[in-house]
């Protein structure tokens, strides 16, 4: 039985700023800049929610399938730290707006970061079991971005967007190792999202947490998968990424641990291995629960495969929750992923001034506010729809009525 990555795609919203303005506007220390690796911060606008996100990463995979295709779609989960309701789940707005079949089985999941990866490996062990043949399993992390200049330095390192990530029992795009993945979880409190209108970190704890993790998950990894070698086993590593800085740090502590290379060796491999997996993250920030999907991604366009290789994927949420796990990928993977066009959609972003970022702020920062009823006021913001690929339906936050959130195409 193989289980792979049958279709991906991540959108990244249709604005962005340059993480240099955010440091000067704000007043933040030039010389940080060059350790967060960052280069744009893709940002919400106020018709954009965790819901508009997801349905705009998924759309384009599910227009590119026939009916039946569609209806092969067995489960939709939702990863996400975004909820917008107690009760109930993101996905049953995405599965309405997608169309999907009213016999699939829909829920959401919740572990901060990890969430999405959560919800992958249930699919893939779903699928593996052969219960369902021909099913397909759609999963998208979905996450908007709740800070301000209270965040400090984390500000220009948050993302917005989604990732969506259709499982089958085979992939173009990828596939899985079946059986080899590890795990390391405990209870810590390095970040949370106390209300619905802001999150708090411990920045610190949060960085010791994720090299911790890192070290610990693929311990238990190679505890279930003989003869693994970090420097060897993987051709490439793509992993969840708070900020593209924080990876380099994790690399150089792994490396550190399991290669006895020299300083000038380990900086040489991460340009190979692991830079790929940055050109994307660099330019968008953290999406949180689809993080390590959009490394994946960038991984597939930026990487020269040739022939089968294998890809080292880590993932982590605070609380928290991790996993080392691997996928295979080869030459049309690359072919197979290009239909999404990620890069041109992302020289398409919208390039925000400061001050045009300051008026839409607080709109992003209530945009998961339980009101009984909301309009969303769109003057002014045709002119963000440059951003936009040309063609394309795109979802949009309307309003709330009576609680009950309404959305539009443009």
């Amino acid at each position: 039985m193989h289980v792979g990555i049958e279709a991906l795609n991540v959108y990244c919203g249709i604005a962005q700023i340059p993480v240099a303005t955010l440091f000067e506007a704000r007043g933040l220390d030039s010389a940080r800049l060059d350790n967060l690796m960052m280069m744009e911060r893709a940002v919400a606008l106020p018709f954009e929610d965790p819901i508009t996100n997801a349905v705009n990463a998924a759309l384009p995979i599910l227009e590119q399938m026939s009916e039946e295709e569609k209806n092969a779609i067995a489960v939709l989960i939702i990863g996400s730290e975004s909820g917008i309701d107690y009760s109930k789940s993101i996905s049953s707005y995405v599965h309405a707006h997608l169309g999907l079949s009213r016999n699939c089985r829909i829920m959401e999941v919740k572990q901060a970061c990890f969430a999405s990866t959560a919800a992958v490996q249930m699919a893939v062990g779903y699928l593996a079991s052969g219960v369902a043949p021909g099913a397909k399993v759609l999963i998208i992390g979905t996450d908007v971005a709740l800070v301000d200049q209270r965040a400090e330095y984390m500000e220009p390192t948050v993302g917005h967007g989604a990732a969506a990530i259709l499982l089958a029992e085979d992939g173009q795009i990828a596939r899985f190792d079946l059986g080899a993945f590890g795990n390391y979880s405990f209870e810590t409190m390095d970040s949370a999202r106390p209300t619905s209108t802001f999150e708090i970190a411990d920045v610190d704890g949060s960085l010791f947490t994720y090299l911790d993790c890192f070290s610990n998950s693929y311990a238990d990894y190679t505890s279930k998968v003989d003869g693994v070698s970090f420097t060897d086993t993987f051709n490439y590593l793509a992993m969840h990424t708070p900020f593209s800085g924080l990876v380099k740090a994790g690399h150089r502590k792994m490396m550190r641990e399991h290669s006895g290379w020299r300083p000038e060796q380990i900086v040489d491999d991460f340009s190979r291995r692991v830079s790929p997996s940055l050109k994307y993250p660099s330019r968008v920030g953290n999406l949180c629960s689809a993080s390590v999907y959009l490394a994946l991604a960038s991984t597939i366009d930026h990487a020269p495969v040739q022939g089968c290789a294998r890809v080292g994927m880590f993932s982590y949420g605070s609380g928290c929750s991790s996993e080392f796990f691997s996928v295979t990928i080869d030459e049309s993977s690359h072919d197979a992923l290009a239909k999404m066009d990620i890069k041109g959609r992302l020289d398409q972003r919208y390039l925000l001034s400061f001050a045009e970022y300051q008026q839409i702020l607080t709109e992003n920062l209530r945009c998961l506010q339980a009101v009984e009823h909301r309009k969303i006021d769109t003057a002014g913001l045709e002119k963000f729809h440059v951003g936009r690929p040309s063609g394309q339906r795109m979802l949009a936050l309307d309003g709330i009525e009576n609680y009950h959130r309404k959305y539009r195409w443009i």
